[in-house]
């Protein structure tokens, strides 16, 4: 079964002004919902480490620190590399749950969009 690109669908039911850039920072304060706060998420490596490893862009995400940890890894053990599987593993974990914190992150800007939305239509109707 093949994946369908549900972009064209969104545009028709959200309509495409909904919809942030994922390109572009929130718009929103990160701290908006949260009343104790929020735990800052900062890259653990410098980019000065990252071009000393030549890390590749796709690679130069949060979880960089665990890819670094695998080439030290792979360096230091020989073909073939599997003491190092674990340490991979422990990078694809990491990279997943990266990816699902930026896929809840672009869901909240995208219903604090809609909420801002409902918001000025109620404005515009005399509603407030």
């Amino acid at each position: 079964m093949g994946q369908v690109n549900g972009a064209p669908f969104r545009d028709l039911w959200y309509g495409p002004d909904l919809r942030p850039d994922w390109r572009k920072e929130p718009t929103f304060d990160p701290q908006v919902g949260f009343p104790n706060g929020r735990k800052i998420r900062d890259p653990k490596v410098s980019v000065e480490e990252l071009d000393a490893y030549r890390i590749p862009m796709k690679r130069r995400d949060y979880c960089a620190y665990m890819f670094i940890k695998y080439l030290q890894c792979q360096r230091t053990h020989s073909f073939p590399y599997l003491p190092c599987d674990v340490v991979f593993q422990d990078f694809e974990a990491c990279e997943s749950e990266d990816f699902v914190l930026r896929m809840k992150e672009y869901e909240r800007e995208r219903r604090l969009m809609a909420r801002e939305q409902r918001v000025k239509n109620k404005i515009a109707r005399g509603e407030l």
